[in-house]
């Protein structure tokens, strides 16, 4: 018993590995706000600066990535993004992200897809993707 409350003390107070969000090299954006990227990852704004179109790309609600990046980053329940998702398409306001099976398919849709949208969790150099900051 002793021995798991020292692992739980360890781990919480362990850093985080950090999310990061990543875009298309050719968009021409270095940093957003919190405030912006929670506004482009609801689809409110679904032009990047420049007219080309945003296409988001996400993992599964269920992985534990997606919930981190949504819950530290965008400061949201991935619950509530969904709704948020839903509500404009069942409405024809909008349509959903694209769905990945993994980061590494992530990467890759991003690095192809002009205005392509999406996070990683350790930053690494990928051809055709930048992580983009968030402050």
């Amino acid at each position: 018993m002793k021995g798991l409350a020292w692992l739980i003390l360890i781990l919480f107070f362990l850093p985080a590995a950090a999310q990061e969000l990543i875009v298309n090299e050719a968009t021409e954006i270095e940093g957003l706000s919190r405030n912006e990227a929670r506004l482009y990852l609801t689809m409110r704004l679904r032009q990047w600066p420049d007219g080309t179109k945003v296409q988001i790309f996400v993992l599964p609600d269920d992985d534990a990535l997606h919930r981190r990046f949504v819950n530290a980053v965008l400061g949201l329940y991935p619950y509530q993004l969904r709704r948020v998702w839903d509500r404009q398409t069942f409405t024809g306001t909008g349509q959903a992200p694209f769905n990945v099976s993994s980061v590494d398919e992530m990467v890759r849709k991003v690095a192809a897809t002009p205005g392509g949208l999406g996070y990683v969790e350790t930053p690494s150099p990928n051809p055709g993707v930048r992580i983009v900051a968030v402050h």
